[in-house]
């Protein structure tokens, strides 16, 4: 009887997450974010405003928001964008988030990566002649905002 009940209490427990999760994922239009469309960004009106300065700026023409804040390997990438909606969809609902929304570290190394990337040549150059010899720049620390001019 008590092992009937325990089954019973893990039955509702995983169907009323899968539910849960179903639910918001149709409501927050989940399947978005599995495109390269930076439109998805702005499912969540917080991200509007970090949208609309990214039309403005120079990487609108070149770069979208996966280019820049997603690794580029196929499991790395969806991975990550996964984790991003888990912790966006926790935090806007819950109301649980810092405003304005900040960069965690990881997803730091990953835009500090993408810069390395697409502008290699010139990065390499920079660190070459850096005044401190054990440790890179950091492209974002100067140019926070370049992705995103507002």
């Amino acid at each position: 009887m008590l092992q009937r009940a325990g089954i019973l209490l893990v039955g509702i427990v995983l169907g009323a997450g899968i539910g849960l999760g179903g639910y918001t994922f149709v409501y927050a239009r989940g399947w978005s974010y599995l495109t390269n469309d930076p439109v998805a960004c702005t499912n969540c009106h917080i991200m509007q405003g970090h949208f609309d300065a990214w039309v403005k700026s120079s990487h609108h023409a070149t770069a979208t928001c996966n280019d820049c804040h997603t690794p580029h390997e196929l499991l790395p990438k969806y991975w990550t964008k996964a984790e991003h909606g888990f912790w966006h969809s926790y935090g806007f609902t819950t109301g649980r988030f810092h405003e304005p929304i900040r960069i965690k570290a990881s997803s730091l190394a990953v835009v500090e990566g993408a810069c390395r990337r697409c502008h290699g040549a010139v990065v390499q150059a920079i660190d070459a002649h850096a005044a401190d010899g054990d440790s890179a720049l950091s492209c974002v620390r100067c140019h926070a905002n370049v992705g995103h001019r507002e």
